[in-house]
């Protein structure tokens, strides 16, 4: 983005006049701009009309009294190139196109896309094909259809890439208030990471939900969302077509291990986006950021006035990594004095009913529940809404205690039903005015407290280090690739700190005199570049341990491979120590991706390692406390631990192993398309690389 077109992009963030171009989708729009109570000019553009929703309409873009701060386009798309020629000419500040029949049609509308974002130059451009925009903090209406957002001081954001969702969106009953709602459309210009750097500069933005299908540019969002962390404003992604898209290329292991929904939930949980699985889960995520705070970790004080509410609680945190530490004995015993005698002092706390709607009394145990520390806390109330008067007096009084309680403590509170329906509009306004969440649904409020979480302690610990998130940039194309042997590839493994088995590379005439040299046992693998995977063409015999043993070996590698590949020679051998048993194996890979750059893949190794699929990614540059949460994830974890009575690994071994993997894709990030390590041997004395393969560019 230009200097020139971000000053339009803040011309159509904040506009002065908008101009809506076009016929009946051009009217509508209008409509709604003149509807929400827009101060600035309206003016209509349309030479068979003289009036536009009630507001002056001129025959074209050159009658207008000036250039417009804001447009609605919704010309026909044959007319769309001239009609923003003409805006540009005309100055006006930023277009939104809906505007169709371009990039989504093919070939042909791709290229009529590229005339129209040319004839935009430097004006901020949305779209084509979007649905508009909706800003209620200027009350200006950019969209052809109803809505049911309303002018706020301050709220969330919402930019997605289904035109209509936010629209649906706008529709919440569930006490969400909305800054912007952006429908980004082809983004033949602008793009989501363009508006995300916007709008975490604009102070009444709380946080920001994301639908979307993909990014365009993956440096761009990673520079925008690290922006937001340190702003203190969560990113909330509802990233959509999760299904398996194949890697870059197979010719290791690590290419089949990555898909592209694994790499963008690296992405994610790198910068602290919160990924959430539903619309829904948005909304509440957002709700509970924008009104109540974000906690700083996972600790959480629960209340409920029922055994089956708080067992609830506990079921549902436990596997989202949320935890309700018990009082401490101190708070424990002042609690016992409060509580009813038939109360059990515990977390989640079951309050009891002889204490609900004694707002004094309640507001007391709250507080003292909450000198343990928690990092946030949450009620469960089920308003009895088909009652409503005077049956909420209890219930408003147990949130009021909750409230004062929460704000002493300095902590996101939310009060959250069990059933969706039973926080009605009523309720909501009412909690929601005192700064606590109102949350509908067990289970999603849960979901958004662990998300909002999990960023909060994500940006409590990379503190000033936070630039640190920034992903490692390589050649998005390159020439003169190639396979490197096992040796040249163990040898350059090696000179970066990875252990490697004691080997010698050899003729056929000198494997029986190197093996002596090493010392039996030992393995005697055939060395090709041409031959990636030795195994499947028979080309590796394992624990020999005579010389009569080596010597069949040869001659049983050269007769497998004359069967696998007549034309490949066998006359280049690698002898190596015989590895002991090992404890664990694992995969350590790293593979060039288009667009995420080099992502580094660790799971369960060994020749089932597809099968199996116990993998994890982590985008570069990567921290050695990634790397061990990245391992703790694995199901292979538990074998270096000792599984059933077995020896326990030396994980920091391991880990070493893998940092220095990792520091030698760093160096060479330039020339290295992928790397793998497959088996990392983790034995009882050492991790040791028995198999690598590197594929390099000159």
């Amino acid at each position: 983005m230009t200097p020139e077109c971000r000053k339009n992009l803040k011309r159509l963030f904040a506009p002065r006049h908008a101009a809506f171009i076009g016929g009946n989708g051009a009217e509508l729009a209008a409509q709604q701009c003149v509807a929400g109570g827009f101060k600035g000019d309206i003016w209509g553009v349309n030479p068979k009309r003289d009036q536009m929703a009630g507001q002056p309409c001129f025959a074209c873009v050159a009658d207008l009294p000036e250039g417009p701060d804001a447009v609605f386009l919704a010309v026909p798309g044959s007319v769309a190139v001239e009609t923003v020629d003409a805006l540009r000419r005309a100055d006006a500040g930023g277009i939104v196109c809906y505007s169709a029949g371009f990039g989504e049609l093919g070939d042909e509308g791709q290229e009529h896309e590229r005339d129209l974002i040319a004839a935009a130059g430097d004006m901020a451009f949305v779209g084509p094909n979007c649905s508009g925009m909706l800003n209620f903090v200027e009350s200006a209406a950019l969209w052809p259809f109803h809505h049911g957002g309303k002018p706020v001081e301050r709220g969330a954001a919402f930019i997605t890439q289904s035109g209509m969702l936010g629209t649906t969106v706008t529709m919440n009953q569930r006490a969400l208030p909305f800054a912007y709602i952006i429908s980004a459309g082809n983004q033949g210009m602008l793009g989501v990471e363009d508006f995300l750097n916007e709008l975490i500069e604009d102070p009444r933005v709380s946080a920001i939900g994301l639908y979307i299908e993909g990014l365009r540019d993956v440096g761009k969002f990673t520079a925008a969302a690290i922006k937001a962390l340190k702003a203190g404003k969560p990113i909330v992604a509802q990233k959509v077509g999760t299904s398996a898209i194949g890697a870059q290329s197979t010719i290791t292991h690590t290419g089949s291990l990555s898909g592209a929904d694994d790499l963008y939930q690296a992405l994610f949980d790198r910068l602290g986006v919160i990924r959430v699985d539903s619309t829904v889960t948005m909304i509440e995520t957002l709700k509970l950021v924008t009104i109540a705070g974000v906690p700083k970790g996972g600790r959480l004080a629960g209340l409920t006035c029922s055994g089956g509410d708080s067992t609830m609680l506990a079921d549902g945190a436990e596997p989202l990594g949320l935890t309700f530490s018990q009082p401490s004995a101190d708070v424990a015993r002042r609690l016992e004095d409060i509580l009813p005698p038939i109360a059990t002092v515990a977390n989640p706390l079951d309050y009891t009913t002889p204490l609900w709607g004694f707002e004094e009394p309640l507001t007391r145990a709250f507080g003292t529940m909450f000198e343990d520390g928690y990092d946030a806390a949450i009620m469960v109330e089920d308003y009895p809404v088909l009652v409503g008067g005077d049956s909420y007096k209890p219930y408003l009084a147990d949130a009021r205690a909750f409230e004062a309680a929460t704000k002493a403590a300095g902590i996101p509170g939310v009060v959250c039903s069990i059933l969706p329906e039973n926080l009605d509009e009523e309720a909501r306004n009412v909690i929601a005015a005192g700064g606590v969440a109102p949350m509908q649904g067990i289970h999603d409020a849960l979901k958004a407290i662990a998300g909002a979480a999990r960023f909060g302690a994500l940006r409590e610990s990379v503190g000033a280090d936070v630039d640190a998130l920034h992903l490692l940039q390589a050649p998005r194309e390159s020439t003169g690739a190639r396979v490197l042997d096992e040796w040249e590839g163990k040898r350059r493994l090696a000179a970066a700190g990875v252990s490697v088995p004691n080997g010698r590379l050899v003729d056929a005439a000198g494997v029986a005199s190197a093996a002596e040299e090493i010392g039996f046992p030992v393995v005697v693998k055939l060395v090709s570049a041409d031959l990636p995977h030795k195994t499947e063409a028979g080309a590796v015999q394992v624990g020999l341990t005579s010389a009569t043993a080596v010597a069949e070996a040869v001659a049983a590698i050269q007769a497998n491979v004359q069967a696998y590949n007549p034309d490949m020679a066998a006359d280049r051998f690698l002898v190596e120590t015989m590895v002991p048993k090992p404890i664990a194996e694992i995969l350590v890979g790293v593979r060039r991706d288009a667009t995420f750059g080099p992502v580094m893949v660790i799971g369960g190794g060994g020749t089932m390692a597809e099968l199996m699929g116990d993998t994890a990614v982590l985008l570069l540059p990567t921290s050695r406390d990634a790397i061990q949460d990245c391992l703790a994830s694995l199901k292979v974890s538990q074998l270096l631990d000792g599984f059933r009575g077995a020896p326990a690994a030396d994980r920091n071994a391991v880990i070493d192993t893998i940092m220095a993997v990792s520091a030698f894709a760093e160096e060479n990030v330039d020339s290295l398309l992928e790397l793998d390590v497959n088996p990392l041997m983790v034995t009882g004395d050492g991790v040791w690389a028995v198999d690598a393969l590197l594929w390099v560019t000159d």
